[in-house]
């Protein structure tokens, strides 16, 4: 059997009850550590679990599956995953490939990014596309997302963000040499993700993430270190929320008074908040 175990998004005890039962059981147990991170190390894992945890880095989920299901048609193998399993389309292919090869499979959920956002005090139901936020290099400046993000603010939807992970990743010289040399990993912040918001509008022009559009940023949700800063994308610019992980929600029109209420207890500023709010989203604020 392949166990697909998500691991929710902070600590080695997030785990449920059920998937802890597995993982210690199971013959091989792997962690999968290249579409996101726990806010804890293997070896903190390993000992909370007391066995072994294999990495398993992008290379080997994409082209060596084979490797981590092989017996699983006859011995219990456990796949984590932080956050929820079926977060990124990754996990569904190796489920896929199981059922290729006839491979029973079982799926524990949990926590992931696309629900704990709700911490933020927005509802769920008023979210549209979930959309990602690359790196942007100097020759590399991808735009997709800001149509994603102009389809959810003409319903007045919130945006979540996700934010650019580089783990393991090779630069162009290396790959081109043949050389295993990776660089230092990288996370994407708020502020650079605000920063590119506004670059990007700026040759879009739009009106869909200007200065003074109002956005949630999120750090390390779920986690006792959990921060979350209200403010325009442009007051956004300049904040630090500190260590990894970090995403941003960008307010849609329809945002409900007791979600407003709700974040501008963290607002950066309250007066900017109130003014934004009321050129923007819903008038006079009555408090």
């Amino acid at each position: 059997m392949l166990y697909l175990i998500g691991l929710g998004l902070s600590s080695e005890k997030d785990i449920s009850v059920g998937g802890l039962e597995v993982v210690q059981r199971a013959e091989r147990v792997y962690l999968e550590a290249y579409t996101s991170i726990l806010l804890v190390d293997k070896a903190k894992l390993e000992a909370f679990y007391g066995r072994e945890v294999i990495e398993a880095d992008r290379e080997l989920v994409e082209l060596g599956s084979d490797e981590i299901l092989k017996d699983a048609a006859t011995l219990d193998v456990a796949f984590l995953v932080v956050g929820d399993p079926f977060g990124a389309t990754t996990h569904t292919d190796l489920f896929l490939r199981a059922r290729a090869l006839a491979i029973p499979t079982t799926v524990l959920p949990n926590a992931s990014i696309l629900s704990a956002i709700g911490c933020t005090g927005l509802s769920l139901y008023n979210f549209g596309q979930t959309v990602s936020m690359v790196f942007y290099t100097p020759t590399w400046r991808p735009a997709s997302w800001y149509d994603r993000v102009r389809e959810n603010c003409s319903l007045g939807l919130h945006t979540l963000l996700l934010l650019d992970i580089k783990v393991k990743e090779q630069s162009e010289e290396n790959l081109m040499r043949g050389r295993r040399v990776f660089e230092p990993p990288r996370y994407m912040s708020v502020a650079q993700c605000a920063r590119q918001m506004l670059e990007t509008e700026g040759v879009k022009g739009e009106g869909v993430c200007g200065a003074d559009a109002l956005a949630v940023g999120a750090a390390r949700v779920g986690g006792e270190g959990q921060k979350l800063l209200c403010g325009t994308l442009a007051e956004l610019c300049e904040q630090d929320l500190g260590p990894p992980l970090h995403s941003l929600v960008l307010l849609g029109r329809r945002t409900h008074d007791i979600e407003r209420d709700y974040i501008r207890a963290f607002a950066v500023d309250t007066a900017s908040f109130d003014r934004a709010w009321k050129d923007r989203y819903g008038g006079d604020i009555k408090l």
